[in-house]
């Protein structure tokens, strides 16, 4: 018997014992194809071996020194990359070794941030329904996912959550997506001005909306005119990019594509790839200068942040989708699983949407196309698929509660970045059984 605490405990997992390109190999020899990156992480694969050269590299030399004592080269040099590429005005990266914390050390920062300046009457986070931020406190707080949350309410902070760009469920039908994009700044303006502007600290988003809801994108303009907002009433915005950033959707920062600059970015999973772990918070010089010319500390800290091993293992990582091409790697092989994906699924009877960008593409699932009725909860469709996804020999990341915590089904893929045509067409083929099984066995 395991005496390790499984994710599930009346379940059993395979066994993985080895990585080979975009496969998970197990024990009994069986090969996984990674389509969902684990949860988004694996965007090279599980055997790059420049990465790989570079951790046993660094370790060789340092494998660890505490950031109270000390500053390390690969850190310093993945931090120097990563502002280069960074939105205007970002000037310090905050290590950390995964996205909760990255979330949580945005939350202080901009609560610090108000304190430097003589503003402490701020202290109210508001984000959207059916987010997804983290699972340690402060992030789960932020966070909208009411499945997550629920039993952990009588001990988070408050924080106010507003309608999520949601358009295949949130606009009406005889409304643009310009106007729809409109209501909702409009929501978050009337929303400040109820609760006061001056007690709100940051609005948090994810650019694009990864595991609760599955690959949501945003509206044309709507994140321009959150910004107007916020901008109007010197509040803050964080974009929580752990998921959908590091070339995810094809830019190295998902907010590229939004045309916006905020003030704090948390990133991790395509950071480090999964070789090691590591997150980050990109801070922009407003809030690193408030600090700086005020108590000068940030009353913050973690025992593994500026890990030296894995900041080698992101500076690798980073270095490759360079020298490698995959930004426009990932547009292009995003265009082709998307032609794919519709083309098995389009016309499905209980396919509602289609959607995504880049390598970061959602399916979801419905009882009924026309009025786009969701399945029974009860059939925990999303689990069925993933059984028999995982049978097929595919990885993928089905979620439930799409909607509202409870109600819906959606499908998330976010394959490595090194997929090729064999491989687009590996996941269809075995996805579209998956589903039709699944299904199946809920009519049959």
């Amino acid at each position: 018997m395991s005496h390790v605490f499984y994710r599930h405990l009346r379940q059993t997992y395979p066994t993985a014992v080895a990585g080979d390109g975009v496969y998970v190999v197990d024990s009994d020899g069986r090969r996984y194809l990674d389509a969902s990156g684990g949860a988004a992480v694996s965007c090279l694969g599980h055997s790059h071996p420049a990465v790989i050269r570079a951790i046993k590299d660094q370790v060789d030399k340092l494998a660890y020194a505490h950031t109270g004592f000390f500053t390390s080269e690969p850190t310093e040099a993945l931090a120097d990359k990563l502002i280069a590429a960074a939105p205007a005005g970002m000037d310090k990266v905050y290590f950390v070794s995964g996205g909760s914390e990255a979330v949580e050390a945005a939350l202080k920062l901009a609560r610090q941030y108000y304190l430097e300046i003589g503003q402490p009457e701020r202290r109210r986070f508001v984000a959207r329904r059916q987010s997804y931020h983290g699972n340690t406190l402060g992030a789960l707080a932020v966070g909208g996912n009411q499945w997550r949350r629920k039993q952990f309410e009588p001990i988070l902070i408050d924080a106010d959550h507003l309608t999520p760009c949601y358009a295949y469920r949130e606009k009406a039908s005889d409304e643009t997506e310009e106007a729809f994009g409109l209501r909702l700044a409009g929501e978050l303006e009337a929303h400040l001005e109820k609760v006061g502007p001056e007690t709100v600290i940051a609005f948090i988003a994810e650019p694009v909306v990864g595991a609760t809801m599955g690959a949501v994108t945003a509206v044309p303009g709507y994140f321009q005119a959150v910004k107007a907002v916020l901008d109007r009433h010197g509040i803050l915005l964080i974009l929580d990019e752990v998921m959908c950033g590091m070339g995810r959707t094809g830019t190295m920062f998902a907010s590229e594509q939004e045309g916006i600059a905020p003030d704090l970015i948390c990133i991790a999973k395509g950071l480090g790839a999964g070789y090691q772990p590591i997150g980050a918070t990109l801070v922009h010089e407003k809030i690193t200068g408030a600090i700086r010319d005020g108590s000068g500390f940030f009353q913050h800290g973690h025992t593994y942040m500026g890990h030296p091993t894995a900041s080698a293992a992101g500076l690798a990582v980073q270095q490759a989708i360079e020298d490698e091409g995959l930004l426009a790697r990932v547009r292009t092989m995003g265009e082709r699983l998307e032609a794919s994906l519709t083309e098995r699924f389009g016309n499905h009877r209980h396919v509602g949407e289609i959607r995504g960008r880049g390598l970061f593409r959602g399916i979801e699932l419905v009882e009924d196309r026309a009025t786009k009725a969701p399945f029974d909860p009860a059939h925990a469709l999303n689990a069925r698929i993933k059984k028999a996804a995982m049978a097929e020999g595919l990885m993928c990341y089905p979620m439930g509660g799409t909607i509202d915590g409870q109600l819906g089904d959606h499908i998330l893929l976010a394959p490595p970045f090194i997929i090729d045509d064999g491989h687009v067409a590996e996941i269809t083929e075995k996805l579209g059984r998956a589903v039709d099984r699944a299904i199946g066995s809920l009519e049959g």
